[in-house]
């Protein structure tokens, strides 16, 4: 770790040109086109799921919460059709139902097969197993559904404190700005720690927690920036709607989609370059 923290402006130009070198734009391309597939259907199978467990209301309301971390602008609109859909699930039967399994998957597919190409000198030492390739999609979708479980009661109990007012030498204080700083910051712990369990687990062989972490605070850090930039540029600049009229939706996911792949793939680089030089002598 001492090489990227002594010289950062030079680890960061290194992993900038071997990104380049390995056409990351273009598997950044693929990996949004695959997840744009996958976002809607994965959607639809948590919430059928999570249904069972939680109340739909607060479910819908924490998955727009958070899914304004991922496409942000545009979480109400997939909230809402999702919405739809529910009132309607009657009609999912077990041939839909397996076909959106099989579209959610799509995305950690495509992922994995982008991190192979990074991650090349891992790959020539020893290639993943079929079978380990083609359960991990699924696995992470549990991983994924069981995560999400958690945060949305957390994020249900938080939300019933900022109701509350603590009452201190005659004042009363709202406890609501406490409870959006906690909302907050755990949207910003669990995108560190998701990233860095895709890149704990995707690239082939083993790798530690500390060069998964590097990678997962990398690529978090660059999306917080370029989520608030996207979020201001799309309220106040932009004129997609009128340049696009009905497809705004699916252009600005895709756009986002395609620029948050491009930011965990670049975080994938840093590891991959922070692995280079652990092994220069």
């Amino acid at each position: 770790m001492s090489a990227p923290l002594a010289h950062p402006g030079r680890f960061f130009l290194q992993a900038l040109k071997a990104f380049k070198a390995n056409q990351g734009l273009l598997l950044a391309g693929a990996v949004a086109y695959n997840a744009l597939l996958s976002i809607v259907p994965l959607l639809i199978l948590f919430v059928i799921v999570l249904s069972h467990f939680l109340d739909q209301e607060e479910l819908l309301g924490t998955l727009r919460r958070y899914l304004e971390w991922l496409i942000p602008g545009q979480a109400g609109a997939v909230v809402g059709e999702l919405g739809n859909f529910l009132v309607h699930r009657e009609v999912a039967g077990w041939v839909l139902l397996a076909t959106m399994l099989f579209f959610s998957s799509l995305a950690f597919s495509m992922l994995e097969s982008a991190m192979s190409v990074i991650f090349r000198h891992r790959v020539e030492v020893k290639a993943r197993r079929f079978i380990v390739s083609a359960l991990l999609p699924y696995f992470f979708m549990l991983l994924l559904g069981v995560g999400f479980m958690v945060v949305t009661v957390v994020a249900g109990g938080l939300q019933a404190l900022g109701k509350h007012s603590v009452h201190l030498f005659g004042s009363s204080w709202s406890l609501d700005p406490v409870s959006l700083a906690l909302l907050y910051l755990i949207g910003v712990g669990g995108e560190i720690l998701l990233l860095s369990a895709l890149y704990l687990v995707m690239p082939a062989g083993r790798l530690s927690w500390r060069s998964a972490l590097l990678g997962g605070v990398t690529a978090a850090l660059l999306w917080e920036a370029t989520r608030h930039t996207l979020l201001w540029y799309f309220s106040t600049v932009s004129k997609v709607n009128v340049v696009y009229g009905s497809l705004t939706t699916a252009i600005v996911v895709l756009l986002s989609l395609e620029i948050a792949a491009t930011l965990v793939l670049f975080g994938a680089q840093v590891i991959a370059e922070y692995e280079r030089l652990d092994r220069s002598p």
